[in-house]
């Protein structure tokens, strides 16, 4: 993946046809129109995206990029970087919280390591680590160009290798030690705003580390001098290969019309990433909550995007996302088997 290649690339909008085939589905359903609200735009949206009003979502997963930043040295994570290797590992095992969601849920759990600081291989994971973690953007840009573009390759091959094996529904996560940090930069950046509008405790900071991840945002954000338009030098200089990864499997979903759902606060930074990246591949997202992470809210508003749930979910890991699976089999349940008014007139 070359810059200019990335420029290159452009989406086709979701089908408006089969997004009207949908609602006429719902329409006739014997209840009041809209009465599902949002979900009922859901449904016809993956009707759009998929180009079916036959809707199909038994083949799903989450997929969960994994990658260690150099940030994390700053003091500003709660644990060091041989967490994110054991919670890889229980990824693998089935035990860790998305992989036991994941499983009431029917859908599989994708861990790819693209960035794991720690060198041995966890057996089990996509291997396509980039380098093991990136820089301490502190003092130098977290990854090189070509870092950042094969990353977000990965994650654009990741949801091709999803298409070919028949998934029609994927979900975001994300695991790695630093990574809130490297996400707030983000969301300021991109956003035009300050540290302190977009900071957060991440996985349960003292006071004193949150204190500190504030300094270190506000210090980067001084010292690199962004232009909110500048998406690429962003991601590239405080941002994460976990980040640019989602990016690409957000970017894959508009180019294989795979419906991706977006996770909590650091999918978010990604999804906007993406959006800026290839303008239109929003059309392909679905929200699932609103992160209590501060920087949530302004980055779904800057995406128009609504989110579903509101339950101060901070867990990570896709989990938010995981939420999404079984709400809409319940409500894909009235739009498959629900009597229509043509059937009670019928019977009248």
């Amino acid at each position: 993946m070359t810059k200019e290649a990335l420029k290159e690339l452009k989406t086709d909008r979701p089908d408006k046809e089969q997004r009207q085939r949908v609602k006429a589905v719902w329409d006739g359903i014997a209840k009041p129109v809209n009465g599902l609200g949002q979900f009922e735009a859901i449904v016809a949206q993956i009707g759009a995206i998929t180009g079916t009003s036959d809707i199909d979502i038994s083949k799903r997963a989450v997929i969960v990029m994994c990658a260690d930043n150099g940030i994390a040295e700053e003091g500003i994570s709660h644990f060091g970087y041989e967490m994110t290797a054991i919670i890889a590992g229980e990824m693998v095992k089935g035990t860790a919280s998305v992989s036991r969601m994941a499983l009431s849920a029917r859908a599989d759990v994708l861990p790819v390591n693209i960035g794991i600081h720690q060198v041995e291989e966890i057996r089990g994971m996509i291997q396509q680590r980039v380098v093991c973690g990136t820089k301490n953007f502190r003092f130098e840009p977290a990854m090189s160009e070509e870092e950042a573009l094969r990353a977000i390759e990965i994650g654009m091959e990741t949801v091709k290798e999803c298409k070919e094996k028949g998934y029609t529904l994927l979900a975001t996560g994300e695991l790695g030690m630093g990574n809130t940090t490297t996400s707030s930069a983000m969301a300021a950046a991109l956003l035009g705003c300050s540290a302190e509008e977009v900071v957060g405790i991440g996985a349960g900071l003292s006071r004193e580390g949150f204190q500190r991840k504030g300094e270190v945002i506000k210090e980067a954000l001084e010292k690199y001098r962004f232009k909110k338009e500048e998406t690429l030098r962003i991601l590239e200089t405080v941002g994460g290969l976990d980040i640019a990864g989602l990016a690409g499997v957000f970017i894959g979903g508009a180019l294989y019309h795979i419906p991706v759902i977006i996770d909590g606060v650091i999918s978010a930074v990604a999804a906007l990433t993406a959006e800026r990246l290839v303008p239109g591949v929003k059309e392909y997202m679905i929200p699932s909550h609103l992160s209590k992470e501060p920087a949530a809210k302004r980055l779904l508003e800057e995406l128009g995007l609504h989110p579903v749930l509101d339950a101060s979910l901070a867990l990570g890991e896709g989990t938010g996302a995981v939420f999404l699976f079984p709400l809409l089999d319940t409500v894909l349940s009235v739009y498959e088997g629900s009597s229509t008014f043509d059937d009670i007139n019928s019977s009248l």
